[in-house]
């Protein structure tokens, strides 16, 4: 048993990476990709095609099991107040109620800059050919890709590139 409990931690960490350097992905200055998510009300659907230009925007990929998402998004919450002008969109594509329990235990309804979702169909990873999690694409005021994380990276480094 004990065994199993190691095999199924270990492939959750694998997902998981820890850099800090942005990876070149071949989007870069390429336009924000259109793509739908359903909100945890189950009901609402966000396509971010309309989301209007003037204002940095973050994709976060994430998985709600994964340590390092769970780290990214407690670094996010702490350096949020310095980062208003920079809309989040964090997703996933893990079981709704999954989710669920993540938007809640951040309490990710307290923050205005904030959207997350459950991307249904799968499109962000498979666009970005995602190998890990968790996945941030950072675009600029215009919609433009600036650059791309898997893994950990600090808010003071978001706000760098997304802003400038």
């Amino acid at each position: 048993m004990k065994s199993v409990v190691f095999i199924i931690y270990f492939i959750t960490l694998a997902g998981c990476y820890n850099q800090k350097s942005p990876i070149k992905t071949g989007f870069e200055g390429n336009s924000l990709p259109v793509f739908s998510m359903i909100l945890p009300d189950s009901i609402t659907h966000v396509n971010t095609g309309n989301i209007p230009n003037g204002q940095a925007v973050v994709l976060f990929y994430f998985s709600p099991r994964c340590p390092f998402c769970r780290a990214q998004m407690d670094e996010i919450i702490g350096s949020i107040s310095s980062m208003k002008k920079i809309r989040f969109y964090i997703f996933t594509t893990w079981p709704f109620d999954e989710l669920r329990d993540f938007y809640r235990h951040y309490q990710l309804n307290k923050f205005s800059n904030i959207v997350v979702g459950l991307d249904y169909n799968n499109f962000f990873a498979n666009h970005f050919k995602a190998q890990g999690v968790p996945y941030i694409a950072v675009y600029g005021k215009d919609k433009k890709l600036k650059e791309v994380f898997v893994g950990n990276v600090y808010g003071k480094q978001i706000k760098e590139v997304a802003e400038n």
